[in-house]
């Protein structure tokens, strides 16, 4: 990593977890395997960003803590990149043990939980899919039935105020680690009051 840690994929250590290497790395992996428009490729860490904004939109009340595992939800990826699903599935077990690793690392060096709860992991689910949905529609040049066949139409999301244009990858990193910062911060401020 840039940072000078050494991670290990099949047993990673989350004290070689740094959110400046996830963050760098994520705002340089392309969603659609770089097939979108614009002059930028719609990265990871814009992906992240925006499923967090949709979940906000779905569940107002979502803890800080329950954001930022939403925030990291892809946050493998910065090591092992974007396979597609397609792909994912080809590969079977080995790659989702791989990425499952490493997501316990990441959630214990943030000092979250380990699994994410079945009930969590459907919310955030849910966002992903309606960011596919924009994501297809709105830069992967999708039509809207096909993106409704695959996806499902979302109900109740507008794409207004969403970043749907794809950021260079220093905007992304950027953002992501002042969303990250935010919610670490404020998760602070709330660990300090309630003791």
């Amino acid at each position: 990593m840039l940072s000078g840690r050494r991670l290990d994929l099949l047993e990673p250590s989350p004290l070689d977890v740094e959110i400046e290497d996830i963050a760098h790395g994520l705002a340089r992996v392309a969603r659609w395997n770089g097939q979108t428009s614009g002059e930028h490729a719609f990265s990871v860490a814009q992906h992240s960003i925006l499923v967090l904004d949709i979940h906000l939109r779905l569940t107002p009340a979502l803890s800080l803590q329950d954001q930022m595992v939403c925030l990291l939800h892809d946050a493998p990826e910065y090591v092992v990149g974007d396979m597609i699903s397609p792909f994912k599935a080809v590969m079977g077990g080995d790659y989702s043990a791989v990425e499952d690793r490493l997501q316990e690392a990441i959630h214990l060096r943030f000092s979250l939980p380990a699994k994410t709860s079945a009930a969590l992991k459907k919310q955030i689910k849910k966002a992903d899919i309606v960011s596919a949905y924009l994501e297809a529609t709105h830069l992967a040049g999708f039509k809207d039935e096909e993106a409704r066949k695959i996806f499902g139409r979302p109900q109740g999301i507008s794409p207004d105020g969403l970043p749907l244009f794809p950021w260079p990858a220093q905007l992304a990193q950027a953002n992501f680690l002042k969303r990250f910062k935010l919610l670490d911060t404020g998760r602070n401020i709330t660990d300090k009051k309630s003791r």
